[in-house]
């Protein structure tokens, strides 16, 4: 059916408008894997910046014409007006406006401007200072003079104002005028800046009495103690020490309260020090320290402790250190009694003292406070208090009695019912056999295992009858220990191991065997283990085969084949580990452990390799399975979709057969390549 030229425009127009409102189709990520080379945000910003092209610059305008200067004059004041005439609050349009008539030289339009500016806002400082250093830029001092005076006038308590105008004064050598600008500024009391640099100039000038007398209204001004820390800085660089300590005497009396700063006693005391005055900075420390509390005085106690070790003895420093702790220990005490840090410190600085009743005394109040319920974790810092007390008797005083007697309590006060602690018990069997009571020892360890059987309280018992070499106390030992704990795979493998250690094979075997015919084990794998290596270094590779078998009999975890297929490697039977492969790989093929087969794959063909035999490399070539991606619905924790998650898949050949979605997916991308390139 033919189609006049209308109808075939009027489709096309169609279709451009269906194009046109049609949405674009997203690209589809295909590679989402990182890039061989990464490139920074920085790096991108740097390349952008170095490749941005300078932008045009406008072109100079010569003017060599009168009638053209006037008239470009004419518009550039036409558009600030206008400017002004749309925002008159905008100070910086005034500004801009009034330079440029400075730079025409038009001085009179300027200051017309700056004053039709200060008309608008006069609260403006940058007004003011803009008008006071364009007449100040063009020599007009007395022009200078007069705003400026006028700008302290109306705001006063601008203190650039008054910087300013003195500073210009200074530089055209009047000090009379500046001086008498620094005593109208001092009128209205400004801050502590502003009295330091009236000093400053009196002081640039020569007239240490005139500074003098600036420093006493300064200190009625602002009566604070660094105004007068710094009025006795300068009486001290004038060199007059009576004059100094008597400001700070002053200071003292005249801040009541507010004196007990310890920024003013260290600086006193240091003066006096200068001064050789060492008593008196003695006292002045003590009367700081009496006066000050004590969390203030932290500063105050370290310069007072250096004082006294350049200058006064070694009693007085311990003294005025240990006196300090010892009150900040007993605040928190009082605080919270069963705070054992506290405790700890505490006694640690008694010890430090040397003085033994008082440590025993600050141990027997520590112990009293008995954690308040029978919750393990309530008494374990608790313990430690009586660890040390007991370690301090044996060790610093050498009351072994004593000692014995803070380890007693101790086991009798621990509820071991409930809970207990290997440590204490070790802790004590220890000291026995450091005081070589080994009877007492056997008896207390006997005593743990028989209230409290622990681990550690074996081991701990074990190894002090192996060093002894009991070794039928160690047997019955190890009895008691698995038949309290036969789950406990350590135990037999160091039960076993004892036999080995000691010759007898067979023991040992036997022990294995007991062990692996557990119903319950915590490690089985660690204990399997063992007993292959015990098996290996026997050279019993029937045995070791055997037990590998029954070990697969048991798991046909992944690591295990790895295993056997590595000993029979390792003792050359290479045939041996290659059937160990197959055998494996057989196992694993109808699980869904796609990820274990991969890895048996991924050894297989490393063993392969070092074997170096090309017809058995390809062949466990042709076992490799092919990576894809897949995706699977995630679930939020409510139950909801989450939507959808990718993860990696395994293809073996051998499921080549039983994946036909997979060959469709083949044949697609062959499709694909055969494709043309049009469209059509």
């Amino acid at each position: 059916m033919s189609m006049s030229y209308g109808e075939r425009r009027e489709s096309k127009n169609s279709k451009g408008i269906r194009s046109l409102n049609a949405q674009p189709r997203m690209t589809r990520v295909k590679n989402k894997a990182a890039a061989p080379v990464q490139i920074t945000a920085e790096q991108i910003l740097r390349e952008a910046l170095e490749r941005q092209e300078a932008e045009p610059k406008p072109p100079k305008q010569k003017i060599t014409d009168p009638e053209e200067l006037a008239d470009y004059r004419l518009r550039k004041r036409k558009s600030f007006e206008d400017a002004i005439r749309r925002q008159r609050q905008m100070m910086s349009t005034w500004i801009k406006y009034a330079l440029w008539e400075e730079s025409q030289r038009d001085f009179e339009r300027a200051r017309s401007i700056f004053e039709r500016a200060l008309d608008e806002d006069y609260r403006n400082p940058t007004l003011w200072i803009k008008y006071a250093e364009m007449e100040m830029r063009n020599k007009n001092i007395n022009s200078a003079r007069n705003l400026w005076d006028r700008a302290v006038t109306l705001l006063p308590r601008i203190s650039q104002f008054w910087y300013k105008y003195a500073y210009m004064e200074q530089i055209m050598g009047n000090y009379p005028g500046a001086r008498q600008i620094f005593e109208r500024w001092m009128k209205w009391m400004p801050d502590e800046h502003a009295w330091g640099s009236f000093i400053k100039f009196e002081l640039k000038l020569g007239e240490i009495e005139r500074a003098r007398q600036v420093f006493e209204r300064f200190m009625a001004c602002h009566p604070l103690v660094k105004s007068w820390l710094k009025y006795a800085k300068f009486e001290e660089k004038q060199g007059d020490v009576a004059r100094t300590r008597s400001v700070y005497e002053r200071a003292v009396q005249l801040l009541g309260e507010d004196a007990n700063d310890e920024d003013l006693f260290i600086s006193f005391a240091k003066f006096e020090e200068r001064a050789k005055e060492f008593d008196r900075a003695r006292v002045i420390y003590k009367y700081a320290l009496d006066h000050i509390p004590k969390q203030n005085a932290q500063e105050l106690y370290k310069t007072f402790t250096s004082f006294e070790k350049q200058f006064g003895d070694r009693n007085a420093i311990e003294d005025v250190i240990i006196s300090k702790k010892r009150f900040q220990y007993e605040e928190q005490i009082k605080q919270n009694p069963r705070n054992y840090d506290v405790w700890f410190d505490y006694a640690r600085l008694e010890e430090a003292d040397g003085d033994i009743e008082k440590v025993r005394e600050v141990y027997e109040r520590a112990i009293a406070n008995v954690p308040p319920g029978n919750e393990k974790r309530l008494w374990r810092r608790y313990l430690y208090l009586w660890i040390n007390y007991a370690l301090y008797e044996e060790l610093e005083t050498k009351d072994i009695d004593k000692a014995r007697e803070v380890y007693k309590e101790c086991v009798k006060l621990v509820p071991h019912k409930i809970f207990s602690f290997s440590k204490l018990w070790i802790l004590y069997c220890n000291f026995e056999i450091r005081q070589k009571q080994l009877q007492s020892a056997r008896l207390i360890y006997g005593n743990a295992i028989g209230l409290a059987p622990k681990d550690k309280i074996f081991n701990g018992y074990i190894q002090l009858e192996t060093q002894l070499g009991n070794f039928d106390r160690c047997r019955k030992l190890y009895e008691k220990y698995l038949e309290w704990s036969p789950a406990n795979c350590n135990a037999w493998s160091k039960f076993a191991q004892l036999e080995n250690e000691l010759g007898e094979t067979e023991r040992c075997r036997a022990i294995f065997e007991m062990a692996i015919t557990q119903p319950l084990l915590d490690m089985p794998e660690l204990l399997w283990k063992a007993y292959i290596d015990f098996e290996i270094s026997d050279q019993e590779y029937d045995n070791v085969r055997e037990l590998y078998k029954r070990l697969l009999e048991r798991t046909k975890h992944v690591k295990v084949w790895i295993s056997l297929a590595q000993f029979e490697k390792d003792i050359e039977n290479v045939e041996g580990a290659r059937q160990a492969y197959k055998d494996a790989f057989t196992s694993l093929k109808n699980t869904e452990l796609k990820e274990e087969r991969l890895m048996l794959v991924e050894s297989w063909k490393e063993f392969e390799t070092e074997q170096g035999d090309p017809v058995h490399i390809a062949e466990v070539t042709k076992m490799m399975p092919k990576k894809i991606i897949r995706r699977r619905s995630v679930k939020a924790l409510d139950g909801s979709d989450a939507g959808l998650e990718e993860y990696y898949d395994y293809i073996f050949p051998d499921e080549q057969t039983s994946a036909p979605n997979l060959k469709i997916l083949e044949m697609a991308h062959k499709w694909k390549k055969l494709k043309p390139n049009n469209d059509e």
